[in-house]
């Protein structure tokens, strides 16, 4: 008998809440505003990783670049300021995999710029479109346009689409310009 009257009185208020119809409200509020404080949450968070990512990238170009134009880099291709671009920024995954650099040297006497924006790798495609890579001649100003395409860290939450997307598979662009003088040797 003890213990019945000690369950019983256990299970009141759980039974109270049940018949309870006053406390609803809090619970719709909460299912309404749960998705919109998400989405700002996911929103907040890829917007952040966007501009760390981009800053990172920049920094690493600017590295690279000055030790490209103080001749500190020994015949320099293709692969070899990928790969030190890629060292100097460890935010990137898979950087070495999703960059393109590409290098022109700019005349100072027409100072004709290039007319078409970075070009990124495309993902989605075996074939890559060639690329100018002219390591140039001392006291020639170059122009350096690198572009990496990351993914959205929340891709099924489509927050990464008012970003510059690259490709068919939810990634965006993180484009970085440089200029620098090559140095005389």
């Amino acid at each position: 008998m003890k213990r019945l009257l000690s369950h019983q009185r256990l299970s009141a208020p759980f039974r109270r809440f049940v018949r309870c119809e006053e406390g609803g409200g809090g619970v719709i509020e909460f299912v309404v505003m749960l998705p919109l404080i998400m989405f700002l949450f996911m929103a907040s968070a890829e917007a952040g990783i966007y501009t760390a990512r981009q800053i990172l990238l920049d920094r690493a170009v600017d590295l690279t670049m000055r030790d490209l134009g103080l001749g500190n880099i020994p015949n320099p291709n293709h692969d070899t300021i990928k790969a030190d671009i890629c060292a100097n920024v460890p935010a990137l995954p898979e950087c070495n995999d999703n960059i393109r650099v590409e290098l022109l040297p700019i005349s100072t006497t027409t100072w004709n710029m290039p007319t078409a924006s970075a070009t990124c790798i495309d993902r989605g495609s075996a074939v890559q479109p060639a690329l100018s890579f002219n390591p140039g001649a001392p006291n020639e100003l170059m122009l350096v346009r690198v572009c990496v395409v990351q993914d959205a860290m929340f891709p099924g939450a489509s927050i990464g689409k008012g970003l510059e997307e690259a490709d068919g598979q939810e990634g965006y662009r993180l484009i970085s310009v440089s200029a620098f003088v090559n140095q005389p040797t």
